[in-house]
């Protein structure tokens, strides 16, 4: 779901905390905020009091691959960015207030450090990322287009750089960067205003290279208590040189069975080491290695019986502690501002952060042990939360005597039919329309009373988990509209009739679970065009042919786990890349293996424009699944004036009555005219079709059976549509700030208020998402309490707290609610209260004559049309739209809410969609009326230097352009 639609994604993350197995962690420098990225690609924010109280916030997703290190890329408190790598070369630049992705690149090489860089140009401060990895020499970046601008090369040994460190002079003008090399050379390179100004030009060599025999570096710091000592460790043993001319001055090997992992100075004459198995020690320094004692460089490269430091503290002994599968990260972090605390922060595999806070003075006894600050695990954070994180179809999964609902392990959703299919780990599958699950878990009513609700089927046939579920229609029409396939950990994988909830074959051909689902590309032989693909954790893969219910082939000789199939229709080839890099190449209908690798280009799904999309996600394969609901307001505001233009015409469904209808509604583009024709010829289709078998009495008879025995979930017991709308609506008014306008909306205009917060999503660049996790209301309380100095409770952020998480996440969520209520004010009866909702406007039946299609489908009666009725109705979408757009500041408070990105707006300002543009017009007009004049000044000198500059002959008023990369908007005067 991307590109330049405005989507909003709502999450339901179920009682489960998502795996975040930590391999990377940052501290900004305000020490409100810890950032970690972890081994499956993505990257959490974690909310810290000044009394060290640490509460999750959001999950950043967007990488690909196992995230290396961490960064911050601004020096300024109000813009907050870091930047993170992964294995595979990707590099991210994230705002951490709101999880927005600002820019992101890949390149060739992977990072294993980043170091934060500022200068000063005359006025100008510049902002650079210096990389190293797995290359020969160090990349300089910009901090803000993340491009390279030169690199730090050397003359002598070229090597990977282990560690690096960044001295800042204050005598002169001259940085110093240091670099230990895999082969433990020490490099030197000297980097100057002049230098930093480089790009594109020769790259900058080694001042000095010298081999200081540390293989291995693990770190390497800077005492900048001192400005006079290096730390640098090993695995094997930590060593302090003198940073004038990197003379050893004291040496320490471990104990036989620690490994080191990385150091810092905590103090003049202290450093804290900490070892890979997660414990950390904390040395007084030698006489010899401070620079205020008379016995500096006293013996310098020998290493004496006195002058081996004294362990002063040992912190974290993890002898206790449960097994964790990979070393917990260490860091040491201490504060250049309020609060100052000295901070030792360690994550680790389980998800769990600990912090230990450094005191300055020593202990009465040597060799005690630092109690740990404070600690939280995510699972931990979830189990706190009450009310407890939703899954989708929790109110269908609880089981009587068990703690949790049964977990679901894999699902697949059907816009066309408005269904979400849930396999579990129980072995069975809930088909249930996913609009009013989603509206059981995050809305009250009396839907809420009801048990078993909302109407389901469950279907019953694997015996242990569901590991896959796939609807073949949804990515290609050559498919029977009826089969659904699943795979299970019973190795089986069984084909269903999606719409009478019959098993109708079961494939047992693979010797391991069944892992992946697959369906061919379309120019494939016409027997394969029939066939899934299956793949099994016994490294086979089968084709399974739906049509024939036989496996036309199976491929079982690979020798390490199947990473990726790829097809070649052409050749009748289907490729398979396992774990190891090998490559096996199959004919397809023979399931000979051919043996000669090929060049592949994989099919991409097709994007389908749908109001509603519910996505399934996990971050680890072990985990259940959570899922995120995107809805699509241009999709959904369409559909809206789809179904009003149809609405009035009582008749059958004809060519006639859609043209009309098509030449009111299409404010989407060509995209409705294509579905509307086709809906056309698929219902002629039908029409001759039913007259065929209206003469077979006994195969309508049959026909009338099985939709007896099928519990119908038809969409035409409610209004798809409308339901999402309903839904979406619900979500993003702000409840609370007005009892009477809440009244109307509860009363007269039919929504729900939700029962706990919602946990809202931002879509940014490349697709990158942040989602918020079920604990941010903890956060946002306790920000809130501060801003007003009150107590506040859960219900007065449900709502009107969601303009108080980020001023991306309000500008986003005012344009949705300001254009769908705009939309509602202007159709006929747009209540979601009455008939209507229970059924669906003239739709075409589906192709292929369901069960569930009637023989022939009639319009819904037309409501009873109230003058004053329909008058309340628009006074209410109208009375809804105007608190969004112009009271909301006042309402909230200036101190709880985020207001809206200008430059987010200016760019909507012509989009595609007429709603939606109408919104972000009246919305910037709105916010450039509340700023005044000074704001507006502001925003202009902000501005300016990257807009074109006109001069207007006739007034001779200097006018600024607002331009963005899509367009160019009005001119303002200044």
């Amino acid at each position: 779901m991307s590109g330049n639609n405005l989507v909003l994604p709502i999450v339901l993350w179920g009682r489960t905390a998502p795996t975040h197995c930590i391999s990377s962690l940052l501290v900004m420098d305000d020490f409100s905020t810890i950032i970690t990225g972890c081994h499956d690609g993505q990257i959490c924010l974690w909310d810290m009091t000044p009394e060290l109280e640490i509460c999750p916030r959001a999950m950043l997703f967007g990488h690909t691959a196992s995230i290396t290190c961490l960064s911050k890329a601004s020096a300024c408190s109000d813009k907050q960015y870091i930047v993170s790598a992964s294995e595979s070369g990707e590099m991210c630049l994230w705002d951490v207030n709101d999880g927005r992705c600002i820019e992101f690149t890949k390149l060739a090489c992977a990072h294993t450090g980043i170091q934060f860089y500022q200068f000063t140009i005359s006025t100008e401060r510049e902002a650079r990322l210096l990389c190293n990895g797995h290359y020969p020499e160090i990349l300089v970046v910009d901090a803000t287009s993340l491009e390279v601008l030169y690199s730090l090369v050397s003359k002598i040994s070229p090597d990977w750089i282990s560690s690096m460190s960044i001295i800042r002079s204050h005598r002169t003008q001259e940085d110093t960067v240091v670099a230990v090399s895999v082969t433990g050379i020490l490099k030197v390179w000297i980097i100057t205003a002049e230098v930093s100004r480089m790009q594109d030009l020769d790259p900058v060599f080694e001042e000095e290279s010298k081999p200081i025999y540390c293989q291995g570096c693990q770190s390497i710091s800077f005492c900048t208590f001192t400005q006079s000592s290096l730390l640098v460790v090993c695995s094997k043993y930590w060593r302090v040189f003198d940073a004038g001319d990197y003379s050893l001055l004291c040496s320490v090997s471990s104990d036989s069975d620690q490994a080191w992992t990385g150091g810092e100075f905590i103090a003049a004459d202290k450093v804290i080491i900490w070892t890979e198995d997660g414990c950390s020690y904390i040395y007084k320094l030698p006489a010899s290695c401070l620079p205020a004692s008379e016995h500096f460089r006293s013996d310098v490269g020998k290493t004496k019986e006195g002058s081996i430091p004294p362990l002063v503290y040992s912190i974290a002994d993890r002898s206790d502690k449960q097994l964790l599968i990979c070393p917990p990260v260490t860091r040491f972090f201490f504060g250049r501002r309020e609060p100052l605390h000295k901070l030792l922060i360690q994550g680790d595999s389980a998800g769990r952060l600990s912090l230990w806070s450094i005191p300055d003075t020593s202990p009465l006894q040597p060799l005690s042990t630092l109690q740990v600050s404070s600690t939280i695990s995510l699972q931990e954070a979830f189990d706190k939360l009450t009310p407890v994180s939703a899954g989708i179809i929790d109110q269908l999964s609880a089981l009587p005597g068990k703690e949790g609902p049964i977990k679901v392990t894999a699902s697949v959703y059907i816009p066309s039919q408005g269904r979400l299919v849930c396999g579990r780990e129980d072995g069975s599958i809930i088909l249930v329309p996913a609009t009013q699950t989603a509206i059981v878990q995050l809305l009250q009513g009396e839907h809420m009373l009801r048990r078993g609700w909302p109407p389901h089927r469950t279907l019953r046939g694997h015996r242990n988990k569901v590991t896959c579920v796939l609807y073949p229609y949804q990515i290609s029409p050559r498919y029977d509209q009826r089969s659904l396939v699943s795979g299970g950990v019973d190795f089986s994988v069984i084909v269903w009739d999606i719409f009478t909830g019959e098993m109708k074959h079961i494939f047992c051909v693979h010797g391991g679970e069944i892992t992946q689902l697959i369906v061919p590309p379309e120019n494939c032989s016409t027997r394969v065009q029939h066939c899934v693909c299956s793949v099994a954790s016994d490294h086979s893969v089968g084709l399974l042919s739906l049509r024939e219910r036989k496996c036309i082939m199976l491929a079982s000789r690979h020798l390490f786990p199947i990473q990726v199939i790829k097809w070649r229709p052409a050749d009748d080839y289907l490729v398979v890349g396992c774990s190891d890099g090998s490559v096996y190449v199959w004919q397809m209908d023979t399931g000979e293996n051919s043996g000669s690798p090929q060049l592949i280009i994989g099919n991409l799904p097709k994007y389908s424009h749908n109001a509603l999309v519910v996505q399934a996600m996990k971050t680890n394969l072990t985990d259940p699944d959570m899922h995120v609901l995107f809805f699509d307001v241009e999709a959904v505001i369409i559909q809206l004036l789809t179904e009003e233009a149809q609405r009035p015409s009582p008749t059958l469904v004809s060519p006639e009555t859609l043209q009309k209808s098509q030449a009111g509604a299409d404010k989407g583009g060509s995209f409705l005219a294509n579905k509307i024709f086709k809906q056309v010829k698929e219902t002629m289709k039908e029409t001759i079709k039913e007259h065929l078998l209206d003469e077979d009495e006994e195969e309508e008879e049959e026909m009338r059976r099985r939709e007896e025995k099928s519990k119908s979930l038809s969409l035409l017991e409610y209004n798809l549509t409308m339901d999402t709308a309903k839904l979406f609506m619900s979500c993003l008014h702000a409840w609370g700030l007005n009892e009477q306008l809440d009244g109307i909306c509860l009363e007269r205009l039919g929504m729900l208020r939700p029962h706990c917060p919602i946990s809202f999503g931002l879509i940014s660049r490349g697709g990158h998402m942040s989602l918020m996790l079920p604990t941010f209301k903890e956060s946002l309380l306790r920000q809130l309490s501060l801003a007003t100095g009150l107590k506040l409770t859960l219900t007065d952020i449900v709502g009107k707290g969601t303009y108080g998480v980020s001023r991306a996440v309000t500008t986003q969520h005012l344009l949705s609610v300001i254009s769908l209520a705009n939309t509602l004010m202007g159709m006929t009866n747009a209540t979601f209260v009455g008939e209507h909702m229970k059924k669906a406007p003239v739709r075409p039946p589906r192709p292929g004559g369901t069960p569930e299609t009637p023989r022939r489908t009639l319009a819904a009666p037309p409501q009873p049309s109230n003058p004053a009725l329909q008058a309340q109705i628009k006074q209410g979408w109208s009375q809804l739209a105007a608190m969004h757009c112009v009271m909301l500041p006042d309402l909230l408070g200036l101190d709880k809410f985020r207001p809206p990105l200008l430059e987010m707006l200016a760019r909507r300002w012509q989009d595609r969609c007429l709603e939606v543009r109408e919104a972000a017009q009246a919305l910037l007009l709105a916010e450039l009326r509340r700023i005044g004049q000074s704001g507006r000044k502001d925003t202009i000198d902000l501005w300016a230097p990257y807009l074109p500059q006109y001069v207007d002959t006739v007034s001779s008023r200097k006018y600024l352009t607002l331009w963005t990369p899509e367009f160019t908007v009005y001119r303002l005067p200044y």
